[in-house]
Formats: structure tokens, sequence, C-alpha cells
């Protein structure tokens, strides 16, 4: 099927969908399942036909324009009108196929985000930190609400590890690139020399899954409790509220402590829980999709050194895009549109050229 009967394709189902919808025959789950494919489609079908209208009226002009008996001041008209639809063109095309790109099913998800200190020791935690705080301002700066799901600190205020739930709108097509390997170049504050040191911290962001997404079963599942411990290995909790929860077909483990109630730190971990296995299954889907071909964005290849945060030199460098921002004060308050809005359209003109 070539590119036009493609286009043709989408307005005759679109067509069609309207009239089954407008006659009122349809009801129950079908109602509901045409409906939403009648609205993924309008605003495509749309696109589609300001294009298609676009090159008919040029068509028509350049009739009109060629035509023996066309006098002067028409033909000059339409000329000038025709070089107007010629320059718009090549973005009306763009919009039609940016519309016509296949859509991730968890773009419009909420997200899980997990951030760990890698090698670096204590810097790496402390590192850490300032990437969880750096995203919980650019949530703010996009009206979403960022909750905190569990912290580990280690003495010095620096986080092991820390998860949080992210919602809003679009919230995982924005973030989806974040996932791995984060870098730090700086004097940590625990160095004496004053010597410039490198450490890591990995981020890894999971769509939220529903259960209707992925169902866990009980048999699955090996739930440990315990009392829970704070930094240092002090009690902060006298009762077995803790929870670790084993899945033993993946050999996954979620363990969540920050709740006083044992039935809302089991609720948090499962949360936890089902969004990695909804992304080891969407990663497997891809995977098989692109013939085991690794993706250069979005991959979630956790052993990827995706950007560099250099304090020095006040730069923040993403590798992927080869983008390098002088403004890191800015890029640590939470300013990160200009990373992802790059590498969005970075991930949209693969996916073009993938599509020929």
């Amino acid at each position: 099927m070539n590119f036009e009967d493609r286009l043709d394709m989408l307005v005759r189902r679109h067509d069609e969908l309207r009239d089954m919808l407008g006659e009122g025959k349809i009801g129950g789950s079908d109602f509901a399942k045409f409906s939403k494919e009648y609205a993924d489609l309008t605003p495509l079908v749309e696109t589609i036909q300001t294009y298609q209208n676009a090159q008919k009226s040029l068509h028509e002009l350049k009739h009109m324009a060629a035509d023996p008996a066309c006098d002067a001041e028409m033909k000059s008209m339409a000329e000038e009108e025709m070089h107007d639809i010629q320059h718009k063109l090549p973005a009306l095309m763009r919009n039609m196929q940016l519309a016509l790109l296949p859509k991730d099913a968890a773009d419009e998800k909420n997200a899980i985000m997990e951030i760990r200190a890698g090698t670096g020791g204590d810097e790496a935690a402390l590192f850490a930190a300032d990437l969880f705080r750096m995203y919980q301002k650019y949530a703010t700066t996009q009206n979403w609400k960022f909750e905190v799901i569990s912290i580990s600190e280690n003495e010095l205020g620096g986080y092991k590890d820390a998860t949080a739930e992210i919602t809003g709108k679009g919230v995982f097509a924005k973030l989806k690139f974040e996932s791995g390997v984060h870098r730090v170049q700086r004097v940590p504050t625990t160095e004496t020399q004053g010597r410039i040191h490198t450490s890591a911290a990995t981020v890894a962001v999971l769509p939220e899954a529903e259960e209707v997404d992925i169902k866990i079963e009980d048999k699955d599942l090996r739930i440990d409790v315990f009392r829970s411990s704070g930094p240092g290995g002090q009690s902060v909790n006298t009762t077995d509220s803790a929870v670790r929860i084993v899945h033993l077909p993946t050999g996954l483990i979620v363990q969540q402590q920050d709740e006083k109630s044992q039935h809302k730190n089991k609720a948090k971990a499962l949360k936890v829980l089902r969004s990695r296995l909804y992304e080891m299954e969407r990663e497997k889907l891809a995977n098989e999709r692109a013939g085991m071909r690794k993706e250069q964005v979005g991959s979630g290849d956790r052993s990827e050194r995706i950007r560099t945060y250099n304090f020095p030199q006040g730069r923040v460098s993403d590798h992927r895009i080869n983008v390098t921002l002088y403004k890191i004060d800015d890029v640590m308050n939470g300013q990160l549109s200009e990373f992802i809005d790059a590498l969005i359209a970075d991930d949209q003109a693969k996916m073009l050229a993938e599509l020929g």
C-alpha cells in the first residue's frame, strides 16, 4: 500500500465510524471501543485533510495559471497563492507524518521514577538526591503531582535510592528518555584537597501500570513483613509494618517501609512491582519488534551513560543527541525542557527515517 492509499484508507475508516456512531445502532462495550477509535482518528484525519486540500488547491491554481484564457491579473493572483501554498506544504507534510507515527501506548500514563546511587560512595548518594529534587522541580513546571513513595538516606543526607510517583498529563511521554546512567563531575563537600571526582546515579522511569495492564497472581508472590529501620539502623517503627514482596516468576524484589501502616506499604510496593513488570513486558515487545536492535534513545539500557553534569565548567551534556547547555544551575532547578524537547524531536526523526 502506497502512502496516498494509506491516507485515503484512514479517511474512509473515520467516515465509516462517524456514520456507525451517528446511526445510534452501537451499544455497550462496542460503543466505547469505536468511540475511542473515532476520537483517536479525528485529529489525524483533520491533519490529512488539511494537507490534501492544500494539494488540491495547488493543482487547481496551476491549471488556472496555465489557462490561456486567464487574464494577467488573475494569473498573477494564482501564482502568488501557489507560491504561498508551496511554502506551507513541507510543514503540512511533516505535521501529517508526525501524526501518522506509531503511538507509544504508555505515553499518556503516569510514571514511577526510581533513582539509585551508583559508583562514587557518599558523593553518588548526594548526587542521587540532587537528581531527585531536580525532577521534583521539573514536575512543578509541568503542573504534575510528585509524590514520594520511598527514600533511603545515608548519614550525609544523600539518597541511596529513592522512588516517586509522578502524575499528570503526558508524564511518561516526556520522562521516558531520562532512564539511564547520569554522571556528575564536581568537587565533593567531603573532599579536602579540592579534587574533582566523578560519580554516577541511575534513573529508571517506568510507566505506571494499572491492574488492567498487568495482573499479578497471589500465588506468584512471597510477602515478608519486618520492622522498619532508618539510616544507621535506628528503629523508626516498633511494629512489623515494613513489607518486602518477591515476584517468584521473575525474581523481582520490591521493599517498602516509609508508611507506618503495613497495608499502605504493601499497596505502594505492589504499585512499583506492577510498573516494573509492565516495563519488562514493554521492553520484551519492543525488542521483538525491532529484531533485538537496541534503540539509541529510550532503550532504558541502564549501562548507557546518557548525561554528564560538570559543575566546575557549569555545563550539562546529553551524549545521545550531542546537546550541551552551559546553565547547570537552571538545569538542576528543573529547567529540563531544552533537553526533553530535543530528545523527543530526535526520537521522532528516527521513526520518520524508518518509515522511509
